[in-house]
């Protein structure tokens, strides 16, 4: 049968089903396959909260999103072309994300009369048979019974067999978008080399997906994406928490000091723990405590013992860590705080995204406890951020919290990754010994950048307190008199605030030096708000975007910067929380767009809030 090649620019593909389908090793294993062939990507994981939902049902509904292009990406898309749907659930959750006259694959043996009931369709109501689904092409394949057949001669138990109906998707998707299988029958062989038999099986079920694709007359076109145009260089696809621990651990080498991590398991930053424990061969060594103020403490002893300690968690836990972040300001040693966030408050939605934190990062701790913060905006973008991060946390002598998300920990892109060579120096000074004519050590002594010195335990002649109690300057005593205690935290205040003069300042992202808008953004709001605004700027609009790395403290020229615009938005998925701080710090009459689902925000929405702005609305 002859078939006809459709070369596509863009296409985005959701994979859903039930939470037990593998639907986040299908679009992993897709995504890794795009990135080898060198075209752009971005991807969104959507999961329960529970470890196992209940199955078929809405909330058991698994979800990854996956946008590849040729040209560039910086979002995984607003809506679908293609949806998997493997159970009625699955389609039910994920319709209203499908593009009208986009493709629908499904596992017809997921709509049967119990699974119907469970999605919560109405009696007598069948979505593939009632024509509900006309706008859309609908693709219906009995994937559990081709895969059954696929591994009749096989000695598993059905439940087993079943297991495998992702593979035969994956397989017929990679025939659909003319991709070899090479990279996955690898990775199944390296997942289950001590299981022959289901290593085995996945891979006869995977090609039998793809020949079914290869055979079968109900599939007349197969598509094609071209190679992205991006900077030579090498490349591999990069998920957030893992470009955090390959940024941790490039600081460490490249400051020569160990890296320590103190961290308590917690959706969604315990990837970090699992990677860095894998590290050992480099000086790391992971510490899971047994709580989050044991896991803090723990990374704290390791920086006053001269390591770089770090501590990883989510809002809920870095509510716990607070009197130890405390503690770390008060001592004025290096720690890295790092706050992959999600939902909240409270537990709040554990496997979704929000921007919920920023408050809590400046302003949740007990008394005047000021630190610098600094936020990645990409996957890739965390190996940078985390790394200039511990940097400025070493060489100011203070505790840092970083921000991420649970939208870029899991979220996945190219990374053209740097040589060690290339990356900044880091540079290292421990105090050894007294100065010339220093009669004592003055732990409280301060250089250009009122950063005290580092001294580790056990070094002779520079023995010091430390602790939670007021310092006394200079000496470092405790000290309660009421004049010490404001010129130490005027002191702690001040040395934050002359970061700002050993930080870049702010540069736009795209558009003119002035204009009609400025759109402001941090964080994972980055790929919406980029996209927004070059199409925008492509119609002839005045519009800008500057994206925020150092969260605290500003670019020293961020002020002047905002000035030169009529008006400034700001889009974030929170209530509305660095627009207050731009408020109270610059006094401008910034816009906010704030989006609270637990999911990010989409380019379409952006462009319909610049529109209503540049017409006057507000």
């Amino acid at each position: 049968m002859v078939r006809k090649q459709e070369i596509l620019q863009d296409v985005v593909i959701k994979f859903a089903g039930d939470s037990g389908d593998g639907m986040q090793l299908t679009g992993n294993q897709f995504t890794n396959n795009t990135a080898l062939l060198g075209i752009d990507l971005a991807t969104f994981p959507d999961f329960p909260a529970e470890i196992r939902a209940p199955q078929g049902t809405l909330p058991g509904v698994s979800g990854f999103q996956l946008r590849f292009s040729s040209d560039r990406v910086f979002t995984p898309g607003d809506a679908c072309d293609v949806l998997v749907a493997m159970n009625a659930a699955a389609l039910k959750v994920n319709l209203k994300t499908l593009k009208k006259g986009g493709k629908i694959l499904v596992n017809t043996d997921g709509f049967d009369a119990k699974n119907l009931r469970l999605a919560n369709y109405p009696e007598g109501v069948h979505p593939l048979e009632d024509g509900s689904l006309s706008n859309y092409e609908v693709f219906k394949m009995d994937v559990t019974k081709m895969t059954r057949e696929a591994l009749k001669d096989v000695a598993l138990g059905m439940k087993e067999k079943d297991r495998a109906k992702n593979m035969f998707m994956l397989g017929f998707l990679y025939w659909m978008y003319g991709r070899d299988m090479e990279n996955s029958i690898n990775f199944i062989k390296e997942k289950f080399s001590k299981k022959p038999d289901i290593m085995n099986s996945n891979i006869a079920v995977l090609k039998a997906g793809y020949n079914y694709g290869d055979t079968t007359e109900t599939f007349t076109t197969t598509f094609s994406v071209e190679r992205a145009k991006m900077e030579p260089g090498s490349y591999r696809s990069i998920m957030g928490n893992q470009a955090v621990s390959l940024g941790l651990i490039a600081a460490s080498q490249k400051s020569g000091l160990p890296l320590f991590l103190g961290s308590y398991p917690i959706t969604p930053a315990s990837d970090i723990l699992h990677d860095l424990s894998k590290f050992k061969n480099f000086g790391v060594r992971t510490f899971q405590a047994e709580d989050e103020i044991a896991a803090i403490t723990s990374a704290i002893g390791a920086s006053y013992g001269g390591a770089l300690g770090i501590t990883t968690s989510s809002g809920p836990g870095i509510a716990l860590k607070g009197e130890a972040m405390g503690l770390a300001v008060m001592l004025e040693i290096p720690l890295l705080i790092i706050n992959i966030q999600r939902g909240g408050p409270s537990t709040g939605l554990p496997t979704k995204t929000e921007q919920s934190d920023l408050m809590q990062a400046y302003y949740g701790r007990n008394g005047e406890c000021p630190m610098p913060i600094l936020s990645a905006s990409t996957p890739a973008d965390c190996f940078d951020a985390i790394y200039e991060a511990a940097g400025i946390s070493i060489q100011h002598m203070t505790p840092v919290l970083f921000l991420s998300d649970g939208y870029i920990a899991n979220g996945a892109e190219p990374w053209r990754y740097p040589q060690s060579k290339d990356l900044p120096a880091i540079e290292v000074k421990f105090k050894t010994t007294l100065d010339e004519g220093e009669e004592m050590y003055k732990p409280y002594a301060r250089n250009q950048k009122l950063a005290r010195p580092w001294a580790v335990p056990g070094t002779a002649g520079l023995e010091h307190r430390i602790g939670g109690l007021e310092k006394q300057n200079i000496t470092g005593n405790v000290n309660y008199e009421p004049e010490n205690h404001q010129l130490m935290i005027k002191l702690r205040q001040e040395k934050i605030d002359k970061i700002a003069e050993y930080i870049p300042e702010q540069k736009l992202d795209s558009g003119p030096e002035k204009g009609k808008i400025l759109v402001l953004g941090w964080g994972s709001t980055y790929g919406a708000i980029k996209s927004a605004v070059a199409e925008l700027q492509a119609r002839g609009q005045a519009v800008s975007h500057a994206h925020l790395r150092y969260v605290r403290p500003f670019p020293r020229n961020l002020g002047q910067l905002i000035k030169n615009f009529d008006q400034v938005l700001i889009p974030e998925i929170n209530n509305g929380q660095l627009i207050k701080i731009i408020r109270d710090t610059y006094l401008v009459d910034a816009k906010g767009y704030n989006k609270i689902m637990g999911v990010p925000i989409t380019t379409t929405e952006l462009v319909h809030c610049l529109e209503e702005m540049l017409c006057g609305k507000n």
